[in-house]
């Protein structure tokens, strides 16, 4: 791939970061870190006990990501604790200069009776950006796990709808050693792959949910239903060992909002518990 003249190209600046994470249960059964450790271009703001569970933010404190950025990140759940993984702002990766793609690894793990939720912002790639995202959900067969990813098109206000170059995405998540889905997505506007975006919305926001253990154990299915309207078309089903997933188009970032709003409260009201106060937009 050539570079335009008008653009730098990578000059060694590309960051390489990491971030380890582990919670437990301190004596009293109260969750805390027992291990972080991390480097740009991420940062942990102060974590929050609320409803049993842990807390805590992600920052990233550079503009975005960029072509030959590469992040690897590995979260550990131990047996009983309860975690709430949020981040207080979209992700952003920007137009590849090199031809580079910014690289993503997230290995998560939840032990027997421990609880994750993961609950990022949206996701928005810039005009011209290449990324990839390998996620690995290693799960205990009595753990509970809600995860949320939201992709948007785009920066649509400047214009910018399905404008990246590249997008793969990828997602494996096991059941006690037993792999029950798995996600490869190679996204790129000038082929076919993004009909199915497309088809409903043409600025199509698209949201993911896997929800396992304790907050699929009563999925409210009728509740899930009554979500579809003229702005949102939403599918679910069950898959192997009681993981339930969601899929939902949203026409913009408001319906995209406004569902995530209401489908978080309502799983976790059907698994007669209280959602943790995130410290940003949810109650």
């Amino acid at each position: 791939m050539s570079i335009s003249s008008s653009e730098p190209a990578v000059s060694g600046s590309s960051l390489s970061g990491h971030l380890e994470l582990r919670c437990e249960n301190r004596a009293d059964g109260v969750p805390f870190i027992s291990h972080q450790s991390f480097r740009a271009p991420v940062h942990l703001s102060k974590s929050h006990v609320d409803h049993g569970h842990l807390v805590q933010s992600i920052v990233n404190p550079t503009a975005g990501f960029f072509d030959g950025d590469h992040l690897e990140s590995d979260i550990h759940v131990a047996p009983g604790a309860k975690l709430v993984l949020s981040t207080p702002s979209a992700s952003r990766v920007y137009r590849t200069r090199s031809g580079a793609a910014a690289v993503i690894c997230q290995k998560f793990r939840v032990e027997k009776d421990g609880a994750l939720e993961w609950i990022p912002e949206p996701f928005i790639p810039h005009a011209g950006a290449r990324y990839v995202q390998r996620t690995t959900i290693d799960l205990h067969p009595a753990a509970s796990l809600l995860f949320f990813d939201w992709i948007a098109p785009g920066r649509v206000a400047m214009g910018e709808i399905f404008a990246y170059q590249h997008l793969r995405w990828e997602l494996d998540l096991t059941l006690g050693g037993t792999l029950i889905a798995r996600e490869r997505y190679d996204l790129r506007p000038d082929d076919a792959s993004l009909e199915a975006l497309r088809a409903k919305f043409p600025a199509a926001h698209y949201l993911s949910v896997y929800a396992a253990g304790e907050m699929a154990g009563n999925c409210p299915a009728e509740a899930l239903d009554a979500l579809n309207t003229e702005d949102a078309y939403l599918g679910h089903g069950p898959l192997a060992g009681g993981v339930h997933v969601i899929r939902a188009l949203c026409r913009d970032s408001l319906a995209a909002r406004h569902l995530l709003e209401t489908l978080r409260p309502l799983l976790y009201s059907a698994a007669g518990l209280k959602p943790p106060a995130l410290g940003r937009i949810f109650c």
